[in-house]
């Protein structure tokens, strides 16, 4: 797939495409609905017992659709296919997201999974939609730097609390009907929190001990551990990091979210690291 514009864009006969971030053109409609027919649909189509396309379907409409699902047993494959493809037209654009969010969790990691999510994600750069998939999650972040970082950091098993907590920030800044930025921010520094007390073994430490150990043990040069103490030091106590500051912030913003959240998961990736 390519975004270089084509013979009719370059000679001004065709406009070229926008970014669609409160709605969805016909093209971005069908080529997502594309991939759910090469990816998922005709992939259990290929069982002959159809047993893996029953499944999906009375998944997508117990789960998403809300619709019965006594008659799938005695429906063929492209019945099937037919009565989705039914109701996935009649979606609102930002109910459209929200299918992809659901699928992905029904089909959980593995392979259909994932191939889903790199078609999704491609079809989403050529049609200029402004989100990518990152971990389930249709998130806003489209740098591809951003998108590797941040899976870096939620794929890793070692630290559960940590991804916990980065995940719940990844939520709640992707919340296309009710972002929580505030909470956002104070799940990014938590994480943070949990790499220092990983660090130290200490559940109460603070950054700054677990940046002095850093120092000691593992190399950190001092100018990057005062450069850090100084990018968190507003949000570090005596008893650790302060998340009351953010509730008496009235105007935090898409940006200010997204700035802890990434500026955090680069720390903890550096930390990570340096063990």
């Amino acid at each position: 797939m390519t975004t270089k514009p084509l013979f009719s864009q370059r000679k001004g006969l065709k406009s070229p495409p926008k970014m669609q971030k409160d709605g969805m053109s016909s093209d971005l409609r069908t080529s997502i609905w594309n991939c759910y027919i090469i990816y998922i649909f005709n992939h259990f189509k290929r069982q002959k017992t159809y047993d893996g396309l029953r499944w999906i379907t009375r998944e997508l409409l117990f789960r998403f659709f809300k619709k019965p699902v006594n008659y799938i047993d005695y429906k063929s494959g492209t019945e099937m296919i037919d009565m989705l493809t039914s109701d996935y037209s009649e979606l609102t654009w930002e109910r459209v997201y929200d299918l992809i969010e659901v699928t992905l969790d029904i089909l959980s990691t593995g392979t259909l999974s994932n191939r889903l999510t790199d078609a999704l994600n491609k079809v989403f750069e050529e049609e200029f939609s402004p989100y990518r998939i990152i971990n389930g999650i249709v998130s806003d972040i489209t740098s591809e730097q951003e998108i590797e970082m941040l899976n870096e950091a939620l794929a890793n098993t070692d630290f559960p609390a940590i991804t916990a907590h980065l995940n719940r920030a990844l939520e709640l800044l992707s919340d296309r009907q009710k972002p929580d930025y505030r909470n956002s921010i104070k799940e990014s520094i938590s994480a943070v929190e949990s790499m220092a007390q990983h660090i130290t073994g200490d559940p109460n430490t603070t950054l700054g001990n677990a940046l002095k150990i850093l120092e000691k043990k593992h190399d950190l040069h001092p100018s990057l551990k005062d450069g850090f103490l100084k990018l968190y030091g507003y949000t570090n106590r005596e008893n650790g990091i302060r998340h009351a500051i953010f509730d008496e912030e009235p105007n935090l913003t898409n940006q200010d979210a997204k700035f802890f959240l990434l500026s955090c998961t680069s720390f903890i990736n550096y930390l990570k690291s340096k063990l």
